[in-house]
Protein backbone atom coordinates (compact mmCIF):
# COMPACT_ATOMS: atom_id res chain seq x y z
CA UNK A 1 0.00 0.00 0.00
CA UNK A 2 1.18 3.57 -0.98
CA UNK A 3 2.61 5.75 2.27
CA UNK A 4 0.27 8.75 0.94
CA UNK A 5 -2.77 6.37 1.37
CA UNK A 6 -2.25 5.00 4.66
CA UNK A 7 -1.75 9.41 6.17
CA UNK A 8 -4.98 9.89 4.35
CA UNK A 9 -6.31 7.25 6.08
CA UNK A 10 -5.15 8.13 9.08
CA UNK A 11 -5.80 11.29 8.75
CA UNK A 12 -9.51 10.67 8.14
CA UNK A 13 -9.69 8.40 11.27
CA UNK A 14 -8.26 11.55 13.26
CA UNK A 15 -10.71 14.53 11.86
CA UNK A 16 -13.75 11.80 12.68
CA UNK A 17 -12.99 10.87 16.15
CA UNK A 18 -12.28 14.77 16.40
CA UNK A 19 -15.94 15.35 15.34
CA UNK A 20 -17.22 12.65 17.71
CA UNK A 21 -15.61 14.12 20.63
CA UNK A 22 -16.83 18.17 19.58
CA UNK A 23 -20.67 16.81 19.19
CA UNK A 24 -20.61 15.01 22.95
CA UNK A 25 -18.91 16.92 24.83
CA UNK A 26 -22.30 18.99 26.27
CA UNK A 27 -24.15 15.57 27.00
CA UNK A 28 -21.11 14.42 29.36
CA UNK A 29 -22.20 17.07 32.32
CA UNK A 30 -25.44 16.75 34.18
CA UNK A 31 -26.85 18.93 37.28
CA UNK A 32 -28.03 17.36 40.48
CA UNK A 33 -29.84 19.30 43.06
CA UNK A 34 -27.73 19.11 46.26
CA UNK A 35 -31.14 18.96 48.45
CA UNK A 36 -33.87 18.23 46.24
CA UNK A 37 -36.46 19.53 48.77
CA UNK A 38 -36.39 23.21 49.85
CA UNK A 39 -38.41 25.39 52.62
CA UNK A 40 -40.44 27.93 50.51
CA UNK A 41 -39.95 31.38 51.40
CA UNK A 42 -37.64 34.62 50.10
CA UNK A 43 -34.10 33.93 49.77
CA UNK A 44 -33.61 30.31 49.76
CA UNK A 45 -30.45 29.07 48.65
CA UNK A 46 -30.83 26.69 45.86
CA UNK A 47 -27.57 24.33 44.68
CA UNK A 48 -26.70 22.51 42.16
CA UNK A 49 -23.83 20.17 41.72
CA UNK A 50 -22.21 20.08 38.10
CA UNK A 51 -21.11 16.92 36.79
CA UNK A 52 -18.65 15.12 34.01
CA UNK A 53 -20.84 12.10 33.68
CA UNK A 54 -17.77 9.55 32.04
CA UNK A 55 -16.10 10.32 35.35
CA UNK A 56 -18.18 10.85 37.65
CA UNK A 57 -16.50 13.90 39.97
CA UNK A 58 -17.81 17.41 40.12
CA UNK A 59 -16.86 20.18 37.64
CA UNK A 60 -15.43 23.63 39.58
CA UNK A 61 -15.27 26.50 37.84
CA UNK A 62 -17.63 26.71 35.11
CA UNK A 63 -18.79 29.95 33.85
CA UNK A 64 -22.51 30.89 34.66
CA UNK A 65 -23.82 32.05 31.75
CA UNK A 66 -27.92 31.93 32.17
CA UNK A 67 -29.79 31.00 34.97
CA UNK A 68 -34.01 31.02 35.73
CA UNK A 69 -36.34 29.94 38.07
CA UNK A 70 -39.90 29.54 37.47
CA UNK A 71 -42.80 26.71 38.65
CA UNK A 72 -42.22 23.75 37.07
CA UNK A 73 -44.50 22.67 34.24
CA UNK A 74 -47.26 21.05 36.44
CA UNK A 75 -47.50 24.51 38.44
CA UNK A 76 -48.49 27.37 37.66
CA UNK A 77 -47.31 28.69 34.16
CA UNK A 78 -45.32 32.11 33.81
CA UNK A 79 -44.42 31.71 37.35
CA UNK A 80 -40.94 33.34 37.38
CA UNK A 81 -38.46 34.21 40.28
CA UNK A 82 -35.12 35.88 40.67
CA UNK A 83 -32.51 34.21 40.99
CA UNK A 84 -29.15 35.63 41.47
CA UNK A 85 -25.69 33.29 41.99
CA UNK A 86 -23.88 33.36 45.56
CA UNK A 87 -20.65 31.49 46.50
CA UNK A 88 -20.95 28.14 47.37
CA UNK A 89 -19.12 25.92 49.39
CA UNK A 90 -17.66 22.99 47.36
CA UNK A 91 -16.30 22.86 44.08
CA UNK A 92 -18.17 22.04 41.57
CA UNK A 93 -21.17 23.56 43.41
CA UNK A 94 -23.71 26.52 42.19
CA UNK A 95 -25.64 27.96 44.41
CA UNK A 96 -28.58 30.98 43.90
CA UNK A 97 -30.45 32.91 45.67
CA UNK A 98 -34.29 32.93 44.39
CA UNK A 99 -38.09 33.71 46.18
CA UNK A 100 -39.77 30.12 45.78
CA UNK A 101 -43.11 32.15 47.09
CA UNK A 102 -45.49 29.09 47.13
CA UNK A 103 -45.25 25.07 47.66
CA UNK A 104 -44.87 22.59 44.64
CA UNK A 105 -42.25 22.23 41.92
CA UNK A 106 -39.74 24.83 40.76
CA UNK A 107 -37.36 24.47 37.73
CA UNK A 108 -33.91 25.82 37.93
CA UNK A 109 -32.58 26.04 34.14
CA UNK A 110 -28.93 26.63 33.92
CA UNK A 111 -26.68 27.52 31.21
CA UNK A 112 -22.63 27.06 31.80
CA UNK A 113 -19.45 27.42 30.12
CA UNK A 114 -16.84 24.56 31.19
CA UNK A 115 -13.38 25.15 30.09
CA UNK A 116 -12.38 22.82 27.59
CA UNK A 117 -15.88 22.36 25.93
CA UNK A 118 -17.10 24.30 22.66
CA UNK A 119 -20.36 23.81 23.59
CA UNK A 120 -22.84 25.94 26.48
CA UNK A 121 -23.70 23.11 28.96
CA UNK A 122 -27.23 23.22 29.38
CA UNK A 123 -29.32 21.60 32.24
CA UNK A 124 -32.56 21.56 34.08
CA UNK A 125 -32.99 20.81 37.87
CA UNK A 126 -36.14 20.51 39.59
CA UNK A 127 -36.93 21.43 43.18
CA UNK A 128 -39.54 20.79 45.51
CA UNK A 129 -40.57 24.10 47.93
CA UNK A 130 -42.70 22.50 51.24
CA UNK A 131 -44.24 24.37 53.53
Amino acid sequence: MHPNYLLAAACAVAISLTNAAALAGANDYAFEPVAAELKKGDDVTVAVRLLHKPSGKPVPDAVIVRTRVDMAPDGMAGMESPVSAVPASDPGVYAFKTDLSMPGRWLLTLAVKVQGEPETVVGKVIFKAVK
